[in-house]
């Protein structure tokens, strides 16, 4: 668990966090440098979720080399499953980062929404759903592994 304490606002609890894979901690369906020792880093502190459409279809063996759950779409609209998914964890104790269209529900949803303007792009809607905006995963991933930048972001 994560505590984020920032003033005038309930401490936040994060349990989970949720991560899309392919323009968010990889490109072109290869992991980016740096993603997997990050993610261990937390895995102590969090239970890490890839919740992808597989576009590359290497999902299955990003999970296995970070040792995370994986869960992949069904086919049709993956924004709706996405913010089901965060919803299923408790929306509020959820961390979730991503890129893509299918990714704003779930920013929007949960605790914690992180968008990453990548190689492949930022989606408008993802920029307007997300809590924090980030050049690189790497950030994503450092304001959970330091979460007084979060504070020094995020309180008024």
């Amino acid at each position: 668990m994560i505590e984020v304490n920032i003033p005038g606002q309930e401490p936040w609890q994060l349990a989970h966090l949720v991560l899309d894979i392919n323009g968010t901690l990889a490109c072109d369906g290869v992991l980016l440098s740096g993603v997997a020792k990050r993610i261990e880093a937390l895995k102590s502190q969090l239970t890490i979720h890839l919740l992808t459409a597989d576009t590359y279809g290497s999902a299955p063996q990003v999970a296995q080399r970070l040792g995370v759950e994986l869960h992949l779409l069904a086919a049709g609209p993956g924004g709706p499953q996405k913010a089901d998914f965060v919803q299923t964890l408790g929306a509020s104790q959820v961390a979730a980062m991503g890129n893509g269209a299918n990714d704003a529900a779930m920013l929007r949803c949960a605790r914690l929404g992180i968008a990453v303007l990548g190689d492949e792009g930022l989606a408008p809607d993802t920029l307007a759903a997300a809590t924090v905006i980030v050049r690189h995963c790497h950030d994503g991933l450092d304001l959970l592994r330091y979460p007084a930048r979060l504070l020094a972001t995020l309180r008024l």
